[in-house]
């Protein structure tokens, strides 16, 4: 028994030096060292997780991780099965001129991926703006990057795009944006009252920064109002929560202006008919007068 098994373990099926046993010893080590990479990446995360790290760090740190395990699997498969890494040479040029023909934007957007990883123009939880879209980075993958939009779709952007197209990165350095609140108050208005109220109601707001302070400009003599601009900063971390603060200040002006009787202005038209006879007017009080 243990004679035929032996026979078998060492029988080179394909007319090479190979033998079995070789084959199956490196199917296992493959098997195996694919697990053992899985299993260093995710344990590797979960200890990263409780660092400072940022998440884009992490997954930095986890790809290459994870891609020399691979390669060492692969440098140990090739010596149990006595291959010399010159009997690729050949292979090697055939693949790569395979590659340049047929697979160059697989490539472009793999290159793409590790020069996102290491220059950082974009990172894992950057609020980003590409072509008129808006979300959040959650991945940065070997070929394209995950983004979640503003209503919740998730959107995926080949890596190149994110470095041959404009795209505006809302939190690169920090989170700090700056916006504007428009009011228009009726003529008559106190407008120093006006300009110190929405100053009040906007420094009132927690998330919005003292330096630089916020300002209020009167911005000019409307149709129908007095309109007034304010200027702050915000600490946000994206457009919901930058929409969120604007809504607050404005409900916040809106109870200051009614407790001091300031009217929020509407448009108003004052018609004036050119003719010499008057006019005669009629009040409808009940239905048949209607009909």
């Amino acid at each position: 028994m243990l004679e035929d098994l032996s026979t078998v373990w060492n029988a080179k099926p394909f007319g090479t030096s190979i033998t079995v046993g070789q084959i199956v010893l490196t199917s296992l080590l493959i098997f195996i060292g694919y697990l053992v990479s899985r299993l260093s990446v995710y344990l590797l995360n979960r200890r990263l997780a409780t660092t400072r790290l940022r998440p884009d760090a992490v997954q930095a740190i986890s790809r290459v991780v994870y891609w020399l395990i691979l390669i060492l699997v692969f440098l140990t498969a090739l010596s149990l099965l006595h291959i010399p890494l010159t009997a690729f040479a050949f292979i090697t040029g055939a693949v790569a001129i395979g590659i340049g023909f047929g697979a160059q934007n697989i490539i472009n957007n793999f290159i793409s991926g590790w020069i996102l990883m290491t220059e950082k123009p974009i990172r894992i939880d950057d609020f980003i703006e590409i072509d008129n879209m808006r979300g959040v980075v959650e991945r940065i993958g070997n070929r394209s990057t995950r983004i979640k939009r503003t209503d919740g779709v998730h959107l995926l952007v080949p890596n190149s795009s994110l470095l041959e197209k404009n795209v505006t990165n809302w939190t690169l350095v920090d989170n700090r944006i700056r916006t504007t609140v428009r009011v228009g108050v009726a003529y008559g208005s106190p407008v120093r009252e006006v300009a110190r109220l929405i100053e009040q109601a906007v420094t009132e707001q927690n998330n919005c920064n003292d330096s630089p302070a916020p300002y209020v400009v009167f911005d000019d003599f409307g149709d129908s109002a007095l309109i007034f601009d304010a200027y702050f900063w915000c600490e946000v971390e994206g457009e919901r929560e930058l929409r969120a603060a604007r809504s607050n200040i404005r409900f916040r002006i809106t109870e200051l202006f009614e407790e001091r009787g300031i009217v929020i202005a509407f448009p108003q038209r004052d018609i004036h008919l050119a003719t010499s006879s008057p006019l005669a007017v009629r009040v409808l009080g009940s239905h048949e007068d209607a009909e």
